[in-house]
């Protein structure tokens, strides 16, 4: 007779449709009930497009088929519309979040592109616009926006174990970089990467937010899928280089939000190009065009190209992003033309 665990390794080699990840670390799985030979596997999926939780089914049946003293396979699926996101230039029905009016996510599909310095800087360009925005680092294992803020405290909780965020330049921020030393590590596997994650967007005090910016992770792995399913995002932006190797990946980026029904805003274009300080000529060190191109392809603005900048970088690093340490140089202009279409897209 087979075993559960026979089973639950079985089913640990089918793939949710679009991650590198399976079922059974997904915590799809609910229930394995075995009688002879006979298998009945319970699923609970949730997903807006009927061809998931019937290329699971499929897959799934045909995995446990292959072992052995297996007569009969039933493989039930509950499928759980996820929450739609609001429609741009719609009534904003109640959100997900509380006292969150919008929630767009800024996303890529590899690191090293400069996701979390567009992240802070569209917050920031935001807030000068007169919005009240929140920052969200996503990223538990990589945590950057303290550096980034100048942030060294840690955050408190209230009478109602609420988490206040801490506030900088007129943002409130939430990191897991807030929660501990500067050199360990966030030592997390999925339960708790999903744990962490929904305490961060629903533990932490957001009231009065127009905007809730979350800076997510490169790829698309633990931390996105929960986004995804349990928020409703107004959209996403996806930010890129102009070279082939980073485009690659931000096309995987854009087809989890499509398969999830969340609008990608459009692309940012990242270290765009160089201008030399001394002559003003300019340098396409990544390539030239990739950013637009890519935003024709998926039919989305390409919302801003913004320069490799020495200044962007010192900025950073010294904790006030370039938006608030030099309001009026090119690069914080580039950014505040991006936080100016968001407004447009997604307006408060």
């Amino acid at each position: 007779m087979p075993t559960t665990d026979a089973i639950r390794q079985q089913l640990a080699t089918v793939k949710y449709p679009g991650f590198s990840r399976d079922i059974i670390s997904f915590g799809l799985v609910k229930d394995i009930v075995i009688a002879g030979g006979e298998v009945t596997v319970h699923l609970a999926i949730t997903a807006a497009d009927a061809k998931i939780p019937a290329q699971i089914k499929a897959e799934a049946e045909a995995a446990i088929r292959t072992l052995p003293d297996v007569t009969k396979t039933t493989v039930r699926v509950d499928i759980h519309a996820p929450q739609q996101a609001t429609p741009m230039g719609a009534a904003l029905p109640q959100t997900s979040i509380p006292g969150v009016k919008h929630v767009i996510a800024i996303a890529s599909g590899k690191g090293g592109v400069g996701k979390s310095t567009v992240a802070a800087n569209i917050a920031c360009a935001l807030s000068a616009a007169g919005a009240s925005v929140g920052l969200c680092d996503c990223d538990l294992y990589g945590p950057s926006v303290g550096l980034m803020f100048g942030v060294t405290e840690r955050p408190f909780a209230d009478e109602d174990n609420r988490i206040i965020p801490v506030e900088r330049h007129g943002l409130k921020l939430m990191s897991m970089g807030f929660l501990l030393d500067d050199a360990a590590p966030a030592i997390l596997r999925g339960p708790m990467v999903t744990k962490y994650t929904q305490q961060f967007l629903r533990q932490v005090n957001w009231d009065g937010l127009d905007y809730l910016i979350l800076d997510l992770p490169p790829g698309t792995g633990d931390i996105q899928l929960t986004i995804v399913q349990t928020v409703a995002l107004a959209g996403a932006v996806i930010v890129t280089t102009p070279q082939e190797v980073a485009l690659i990946d931000a096309r995987k980026a854009a087809t989890m939000f499509e398969k999830v029904n969340v609008p990608v805003l459009g692309i940012v274009e990242n270290m765009s190009h160089f201008l030399c300080p001394s002559d003003g000529k300019r340098y396409d060190i990544f390539g030239s065009g990739g950013g637009q191109r890519e935003a024709d392809r998926l039919k989305v603005p390409l919302l801003g190209q913004v320069p490799i900048d020495i200044a962007t970088r010192e900025a950073g690093d010294k904790g006030a992003p370039i938006v608030i340490a030099e309001p009026t140089c090119a690069v914080s202009k580039s950014f505040a033309n991006i936080a100016a279409k968001l407004r447009t897209a997604v307006p408060v």
